[in-house]
């Protein structure tokens, strides 16, 4: 007898289907996060590139007072406010990536978690394992394919974060501060294959009316 007589219906799900569907809800909501930590972190950044440009002019006046002197005292407390300002908005950023650093553990426990499953199904069934999809089609297998996917692009979206973070502040090129900007705004590795991977889950799973 199947574990899930009726996907969408909660109180039917035991053992293993419970433990898919509720890992595709998780799935959700971690990414739901990390969306919301990557506007977050976009703001800061373009503050980040803009405090770091202003800085750039005040070093690097183009306009001489008359008599030749330049006024020390108002750039240096300028420059100062400055730094502490950028200062502050490079502590945000690097809260931010922490916290996407803290789902991306999540998401990998969540791997794990499911080759263990495949593992006791493997032990219980046969290589092949069971013999009906605890849902609608998908094998124990695909689940965990899917999942595995999608933590391998998170985890290089980490990486770029981690990247754009280091050098975001100490690059005085506006064109490559503004790679940086679209780079995190946009997230290269998390593509839209990446969506539609998280939307089959939800169907798998009943989360989404098929």
């Amino acid at each position: 007898m199947s574990e899930s007589t009726t996907p969408g219906k909660k109180g039917n799900l035991t053992g293993s289907a419970r433990k898919l569907k509720d890992d595709a809800a998780d799935w959700h909501n971690l990414i739901l996060k990390w969306e919301r930590l990557n506007d977050e972190g976009s703001t800061i950044a373009t503050k980040i590139v803009n405090l770091g440009l202003n800085k750039k002019s005040d070093i690097e006046p183009d306009v001489v007072m008359e008599g030749g002197r330049l006024a020390a005292g108002d750039i240096s407390e300028n420059m100062k406010r400055s730094n502490q300002e950028l200062e502050e908005e490079c502590v945000k950023l690097q809260d931010v990536v922490e916290k996407m650093a803290n789902i991306l553990s999540k998401m990998e426990k969540m791997v794990h978690a499911e080759r263990g499953i495949c593992e006791l199904e493997a032990f219980q069934y046969g290589e092949k394992g069971r013999a009906a999809p605890l849902f609608h089609t998908w094998s124990t297998q695909q689940f965990v394919e899917v999942s595995s996917k999608l933590y391998e692009s998170y985890k290089q979206e980490l990486a770029l974060k981690k990247t754009i973070l280091q050098e975001l502040a100490h690059t005085a090129n506006a064109d490559l501060s503004m790679v940086y900007l679209s780079s995190w705004l946009y997230q290269p590795y998390v593509e839209d294959s990446g969506k539609l991977l998280l939307e089959s889950l939800l169907l798998e799973t009943g989360h989404r009316p098929l």
